[in-house]
C-alpha cells in the first residue's frame, strides 16, 4: 500500500473510533479521546513522510480530529463543555512530556533494548510538546469561541456545516503556522520547513472538510437520545 492509502485508512479509523467513543461513553469519552489524540500526535509528528509528493509529517490526523470533537462538544453541549476538553487536551500534554523525560533520565540496564529509541523518539519531546502547547492553547480557544460566535450567526441545523468550517479552518491556519515554526524552524531547511507548512495544513482542511457529516451525524444522535452518556458515580 501506498502511504496515501495508509493515510486514508487511518483517517477513516480515527473518524470511527471518535463516533464509537461518543456513541457509547457520550462527552465524556471525547473528553478521553482528546486526552489519547494529543498524546498519539505529538509522538507520530517527529516522523516525516512523503505523501501526495510533498513532505509532511504524521500526526495531522489524530491532531485535526480534536478539533472534531471540541466542534461536537459545543453543538451539543457548549462552549464550556469544549473548553473543558482543551483543558484536559493541555494538562495531557504537560504530563506525557514530564513523564516521558523523567522515563528519559533513569541508566538503562545492561539488558535494555529500548532506551536509545525512546532516546530518538522522546528526546526531542520538550521543543515539540512547547510547540504544541502554545499551538493547541491558541488555536482551541478561538476554534471554540468562533464555532459559538458562528453558531449566533447561523444557528439552524441545516448550517451545522457552516460553523464547522469556518472555525476549524482559520483555527487549523493558526496551529499550523505556530506549530510548524515554533517545532522545526532551524530543524528542516527553510524549503522543507514551508513545505511541511503547506502540506500540514492541506491536510488538516482536507480531514476538517471530511468530518462535517460527522458533526451532523453526532447532533443527530444527541438530539434522538441514543448518546449513551457516563458519569462519574460517587462510591
Amino acid at each position: 500500500m501506498s502511504n496515501e492509502l495508509f493515510w486514508l485508512a487511518l483517517l477513516l479509523a480515527n473518524f470511527l473510533l471518535i463516533l464509537v467513543v461518543y456513541r457509547w461513553f457520550g462527552a465524556t469519552g471525547l473528553y478521553a479521546w482528546t486526552v489519547l489524540a494529543v498524546i498519539v500526535a505529538n509522538i507520530q509528528v517527529v516522523k516525516t513522510i512523503e505523501l501526495f509528493g510533498l513532505t509532511a509529517t504524521l500526526g495531522n490526523i489524530a491532531y485535526a480530529g480534536s478539533f472534531l470533537v471540541t466542534d461536537i462538544l459545543s453543538e451539543n453541549y457548549g462552549s464550556r463543555a469544549a473548553r473543558r476538553a482543551v483543558s484536559f487536551g493541555f494538562l495531557a500534554i504537560i504530563g506525557f512530556t514530564v513523564l516521558m523525560n523523567l522515563a528519559l533520565m533513569f541508566t538503562p540496564s545492561a539488558q535494555d533494548f529500548a532506551h536509545e529509541s525512546m532516546v530518538t523518539i522522546f528526546g526531542f519531546l520538550p521543543r515539540i510538546a512547547a510547540a504544541s502547547l502554545i499551538a493547541y492553547a491558541v488555536s482551541q480557544m478561538h476554534d471554540v469561541w468562533a464555532y459559538a460566535f458562528w453558531r449566533k450567526i447561523f444557528p439552524g441545523d441545516r448550517t451545522i456545516w457552516v460553523r464547522n468550517n469556518l472555525s476549524t479552518l482559520v483555527s487549523q491556519l493558526v496551529d499550523s503556522l505556530v506549530f510548524t515554526l515554533a517545532a522545526f524552524a532551524g530543524v528542516f531547511p527553510v524549503a522543507i520547513l514551508l513545505e511541511i507548512l503547506l502540506t500540514t495544513y492541506v491536510l488538516k482542511v482536507i480531514v476538517a472538510v471530511a468530518d462535517t457529516p460527522l458533526v451532523y451525524l453526532a447532533a443527530r444522535w444527541y438530539r434522538r437520545g441514543v448518546v449513551r452518556e457516563v458519569d462519574v458515580e460517587a462510591p
